[in-house]
């Protein structure tokens, strides 16, 4: 059961997408916690369509709500989705969490949010059906919050995950 003063502080609805039904209260560390319905939960498949609400979740004033929007963005393969993250301010606590990790890259020099790297051996992409060859610049990449070894980045069109052992800044 919800805290009623999250109830309260959400007006009783989810606050991604304004939805009412099964609410739950889900921690946001190091943030807080927020209210979401079983969509924002991803407990049942949502149409892509669904998480257009949150652009407009994105001006919440509740920082848990703005990390949790910032996080939840970064795992959508829409430009829309990279536009509005990059409308955001940059909340408390979207690149690290609790305990800040430093991502490093194959010689050791300090990799930070947004920074571009290049492929240092061909990688092959399970799932993706390609190979990310040698030499390939990666711009703009995510850092993994909780994992110090991985980053993100856009190859080919998909959003991978990049050990850092496998590149070199750029």
């Amino acid at each position: 059961m919800p805290d009623a003063l999250l109830i309260d502080r959400a007006g009783g609805v989810c606050e991604f997408c304004g939805d009412a039904s099964d609410l739950h209260q889900v921690g946001v560390p190091p943030a807080g916690d927020i209210l979401l319905c079983p969509l924002c939960r991803e407990e049942t498949p949502a149409p892509d369509a669904h998480w257009r609400c949150l652009e407009g979740a994105a001006w919440s004033a509740v920082p848990a709500v703005q990390l949790a929007v910032w996080r939840r963005l970064s795992n959508i393969d829409e430009a829309w989705a990279a536009e509005a993250r990059a409308t955001m301010a940059q909340p408390d606590g979207a690149e690290a969490g609790p305990a800040a990790v430093e991502h490093r890259d194959c010689n050791g020099v300090l990799l930070a949010q947004g920074d571009a790297v290049v492929l240092i051996k061909d990688l092959t992409v399970k799932g993706a059906g390609f190979t990310a060859k040698r030499g390939t610049a990666v711009r703009g990449i995510a850092l993994v919050a909780d994992n110090a070894a991985q980053i993100e980045g856009r190859v080919e069109g998909q959003r991978i995950v990049i050990l850092t052992e496998f590149v070199k800044k750029h």
